[in-house]
């Protein structure tokens, strides 16, 4: 069993990976900046700590031991907070991830990536075509492709991967343990129909990746 750090622990895609990475009984250390705040995240095989993923002190010191880092973390809670959005957020916090995990040797990180810059059929991101995304978020898309492009550069000893799910990722939604995975553009089928996932089914995804690796240095995207 392996020792997983998930930042984000929280939100709906961090609070699934925990549960999903306790179930399959791993050790797990949630992170969250209120552990009051989520008196539901403790469980068997999980600890709940404080830290933050863009403090650096928080982060060197939550990812000591362990051998695999999550990153669910969202600097926004919705579009309404899109004008408080630092546009480094992830290429600053990924730097954070990285320089931790190089200090203690953990070499694999999962990540949630995002929808909008998956690549269309007509070969344009999905952030540029505003029938498929709104075009007032596309800073907040912006901030995600930085934060991608950053660990395409990182180090080979560095072993990452980003999940990119779709803009329908329904919180209620069953865990089925099943997945498709493309890579960096959107499934065919969902150039013109609304791809959908579990918040469940991307937790399985992402913990398939510490489990049992099949991507590696690269983004792929993850539908149902």
């Amino acid at each position: 069993m392996s020792r997983i750090v998930v930042f984000g622990a929280g939100g709906r895609a961090g609070s699934a990976v925990v549960a999903e990475a306790a179930g399959r009984g791993h050790t797990v250390t949630a992170v969250v900046r209120d552990p009051d705040a989520f008196p539901g995240l403790a469980r068997d095989g999980v600890t709940v700590v404080r830290g933050d993923v863009d403090a650096p002190a928080d982060v060197a010191r939550v990812v000591a031991g362990h051998d695999a880092i999550v990153n669910a973390v969202t600097p926004l809670k919705g579009p309404q907070d899109i004008g408080r959005l630092d546009p480094l957020f992830f290429v600053r916090t990924g730097r954070h991830l990285v320089d931790a995990a190089t200090k203690h040797g953990v070499s694999r990180l999962v990540l949630v990536g995002h929808f909008s810059n998956l690549v269309t059929r007509s070969g344009a991101l999905v952030a540029d075509v505003e029938e498929m995304f709104p075009p007032f978020l596309r800073g907040f898309s912006q901030s995600h492709t930085d934060g991608l492009k950053y660990f395409e550069g990182t180090p080979e000893a560095i072993d990452w991967v980003m999940l990119s799910p779709p803009a329908n990722l329904d919180v209620e939604g069953p865990r089925t343990g099943t997945y498709r995975v493309g890579g960096a553009d959107l499934l065919p089928e969902h150039h013109d129909t609304p791809a959908h996932l579990s918040y469940a089914d991307l937790a399985v995804a992402m913990v398939d990746e510490i489990d049992n690796p099949k991507h590696h240095r690269t983004r792929v995207s993850v539908f149902d």
